[in-house]
């Protein structure tokens, strides 16, 4: 129970950086600049760059994937981030990397504010899912009970940012193949390949998480997800069916596009009653992306470094990325300890704002 409230809190070092840059945005102008230059605003929209997208609200994780990012990049110049958050977090991230330059790769912030597109018209996942007066009652299927009722009143399960990816073909309109990252996972390895992978006419670029020397992290399948004893979900899916994992995804807009993917994934959130599968973005997905999905290499994405407290440490340096997906976050105390040294190496500890809110080294 200590757990499940030590991984759904914000630590006070991190709700302190965001706001003393959110104060920061108000009394600076360096900090309010555009970002990136008007100069290369055409650059956003650039299908010969390399665009990464990446949802969050925590700007000390973000500051990490970023960097991590442009640190193992072979052609930093040719990145370009595109960092979305929320709107009360909106003027503390900007901040950050107003005032910390990413260059040569170029950076834009912006808010789901900003888009608008995102309107309640458009987005009836999130009004389904807010409606869902059961959340405080059931969970797959049984009676809400400790660990599981913290988790099914977190705010992050209703959250937009965290259904935004279901939306990239319509908020970057002109963009035609992204890499989505998630903001608990490091970069160690140029990752500019993953633009050459043909995926075959497919989708979404993922690994798939039912096969692999961990047993643990990776046998997961769609029975992992579901609760076959519903019957929309035993009638309609395959409880062997291999699972993919979200964290490191490259998507093909340009054929998202030609799909239903978006329709599919709305209309299994408004069957839904919480009954269905467990809580979070990926059973739907797994749901919506069905046939659409190209295996990549494993090596691309290493999971389960926030609950594998034995993954093999060799087989982390080697992995492009790390993905600390789990409770035990490198930011938290509940992190483990010889694993947290790969996220914190790419914290600059030096900043201003980092030691003024004690966010210390440990």
């Amino acid at each position: 129970m200590n757990k499940h409230f030590t991984a759904s809190s914000i630590p006070k070092g991190i709700h302190c950086l965001s706001l003393r840059l959110t104060d920061e945005y108000s009394s600076n102008a360096h900090a309010r600049r555009q970002l990136p230059a008007p100069e290369l605003l055409p650059l956003l929209s650039d299908n010969s760059y390399h665009h990464f997208i990446l949802s969050t609200d925590n700007i000390l994780a973000a500051s990490v994937v970023v960097t991590s990012t442009v640190a193992s990049s072979l052609r930093p110049e040719k990145i370009v981030f595109h960092v979305i958050t929320d709107k009360k977090t909106y003027a503390g991230m900007h901040s950050w990397f107003a005032l910390n330059s990413v260059s040569p790769a170029i950076i834009e912030v912006k808010g789901v504010h900003q888009f608008e597109w995102l309107t309640r018209e458009n987005v009836p996942v999130l009004e389904a899912v807010e409606s869902h007066n059961s959340i405080r009652n059931y969970y797959h299927g049984n009676h809400v009970a400790g660990a599981n009722l913290i988790q099914a009143r977190s705010p992050k399960y209703i959250s937009l940012l965290n259904h935004l990816r279901i939306y990239l073909p319509e908020l970057f309109p002109n963009l035609d193949k992204v890499v989505f990252l998630d903001d608990d996972v490091v970069i160690q390895r140029d990752l500019s390949p993953l633009w050459d992978i043909d995926l075959k006419g497919k989708v979404n670029g993922a690994v798939e998480t039912c096969r692999g020397e961990d047993e643990w992290v990776m046998s997961k399948r769609f029975k992992n997800y579901f609760n076959f004893s519903h019957p929309l979900i035993a009638n309609n899916l395959d409880s062997e069916e291999c699972a993919w994992a979200y964290g490191m995804n490259v998507f093909d807009l340009h054929t998202w596009r030609k799909t239903s993917i978006r329709e599919t994934y709305h209309s299994w959130n408004l069957k839904s009653n919480l009954t269905m599968w467990k809580l979070g973005t990926l059973p739907p997905a797994l749901i919506a992306f069905k046939g659409h999905v190209h295996a990549i290499d494993p090596e691309w994405h290493m999971l389960g470094l926030g609950y594998q407290n034995k993954t093999d440490i060799e087989s982390v340096k080697r992995a492009a990325v790390i993905h600390y997906n789990g409770q035990s976050k490198p930011w938290l105390p509940i992190g483990f300890e010889h694993l947290r040294p790969f996220w914190t190496k790419y914290v600059n500890y030096s900043n201003d704002f980092v030691r003024n809110c004690h966010i210390m080294e440990t």
